[in-house]
Formats: C-alpha cells, sequence, structure tokens
C-alpha cells in the first residue's frame, strides 16, 4: 500500500499533463504544426521502435553520456581528494579551476572542434568538460570534511597514504561523490545532446534538430520524452547503486 501512495502522486500529476496536452490539441489551441497530438507522438515512438531506428540513436547518445561522464568522475574524484587532502594541491589548482568553472561548457564547443574536428573525442571531450564541476566539487567537499580525528586515528595505527585514502577518506566521502556524480549524470545528457545538435553527430539529439527543422511535430516529441524516459532510467539506476554502496549508512539498509 506505501508503494502504492508513493508512486500515486506523480502517476496522476503526469496524467494531468497528458490531459492538459490533448484537450490543447484537440481545441487547436496551439498549431498542429508546433504541437502534434499526443496520439500521433507515441504512434511516432511505436512505428521507430517497430522499425528498429531508435535503437541506434539511443545507444548513440547513452554511448556519449555514459562515456563523458565516467571520464569526468574519475578525474573529478582524483582531483577533489587532491584538493581536500592536501593543501599544496590546493594552492596549486584552486585559482586555475576557478578560473575554469564558470566557463559554460557550450562555449568550449567551438575549442574543442578546433581540437578533434567534428568527432566523437569533441562530444566527449565537452561533456567531461561540463560534468566535472558538480563531482569535483563535491568530492573537494567531501574529502576536506574528513573528521580530524579520523586523521589522528589512522596515524596512530600507521596507515599509509594509500590506505588511510582507501579505508578512511574515501568512504567518508562517498555520499559526497556520489551526489556530485548524480548531478554530473544529468548535465552529461545534456551536453550529448547540444554536441549531437551542434556537430550533426547521430544521435537523439540530431534527430530532434532535424525533426525540428523540417517541422515534423511528432519525431521532435518523440526524441524529447525518450529523453526524459533515458534521464529517469539512468537516475534510477543510480539511485540504487547508491542506496547498494551506502547500505552501511544509518537509514540505508
Amino acid at each position: 500500500m506505501k508503494t502504492i501512495m508513493r508512486f500515486l502522486p506523480p502517476v496522476l500529476f503526469a496524467a494531468g499533463l497528458l490531459a492538459l496536452w490533448y484537450v490543447a490539441t484537440d481545441l487547436r489551441l496551439v498549431s498542429p504544426v508546433f504541437l502534434p497530438t499526443p496520439a500521433r507522438t507515441f504512434d511516432e515512438i511505436a512505428s521507430r521502435f517497430a522499425d528498429g531506428s531508435i535503437w541506434a540513436s539511443i545507444g548513440a547518445t547513452v554511448w556519449r553520456m555514459v562515456l563523458g561522464w565516467l571520464l569526468a568522475s574519475l578525474v573529478g574524484v582524483a582531483l577533489g581528494a587532491a584538493i581536500g587532502l592536501t593543501p599544496l594541491a590546493r594552492d596549486l589548482l584552486e585559482p586555475t579551476l576557478e578560473f575554469l568553472r564558470p566557463l559554460p561548457a557550450s562555449a568550449m564547443i567551438p575549442v574543442a572542434i578546433l581540437f578533434f574536428g567534428l568527432s566523437e573525442e569533441m562530444a566527449v571531450s565537452v561533456i567531461a568538460f561540463g560534468s566535472i564541476w558538480p563531482v569535483l566539487m563535491s568530492s573537494i567537499f567531501g574529502f576536506g570534511s574528513v573528521r580530524v580525528r579520523l586523521r589522528e586515528v589512522s596515524s596512530l595505527l600507521g596507515l599509509t597514504r594509500w590506505e588511510f585514502l582507501r579505508k578512511i577518506a574515501a568512504p567518508s566521502a562517498m555520499p559526497d561523490i556520489l551526489s556530485g556524480m548524480r548531478s554530473g549524470l544529468a548535465i552529461s545528457l545534456i551536453l550529448a545532446v547540444v554536441t549531437e545538435m551542434q556537430a550533426s553527430l547521430p544521435g537523439l539529439g540530431r534527430d530532434i534538430f532535424l525533426a525540428q527543422r523540417s517541422f515534423r511535430g511528432a519525431e521532435l516529441y518523440a526524441g524529447l520524452i525518450m529523453l526524459g524516459v533515458i534521464g529517469v532510467l539512468i537516475n534510477h539506476g543510480l539511485q540504487l547503486a547508491e542506496r547498494r554502496l551506502l547500505r552501511w549508512r544509518p537509514g540505508r539498509a
């Protein structure tokens, strides 16, 4: 019963949005060119699944998103550990990072194109640049918040720096790291779509862009719905992984 009550509000809200969409198209409050009916949109999704054409687009977008996100996560956690635990690294790296952090990821697309051309490497580099910041800042906070008493205990136990990082610092910072990774995942999906539109790379982003230019409203909204579904599924998967990794915390069992 609790599970039903938990999912009932979002289901009702989604049903309400669909009802509004249906009413707006049925009464022609918006031109059908710009807002197709829900039936046309879902028929488009069903037909693309039926002929298999959608899988290549989904696979390309998810692959770029995950690859850029993983690269950003690895670099972000490594830099965050160095800055959070080492004053020298903080003094050396923070000024440069504070200069780069406000730069919009979309502004880096021309730079990436100069280096890599209209290629997969360009897309992954832009995605990694944009999605690294939530991971990096969360990692800095997490590693920097390790209690002084834990540092003293590790010193008394004679733990090496690597053992301290692996057994004490990393588990202590893990909740913050995972929170930053979830935020970075959402950004990586957005940037995957943007780079596909800019560089005309295969994927849902290019499908949406071409549909918009040709006024194919059903295809456009079908692509948007699929992006939303991908975001929900991947975020839910990361939440499950987070619960499993943090099951040792109170209330996480």
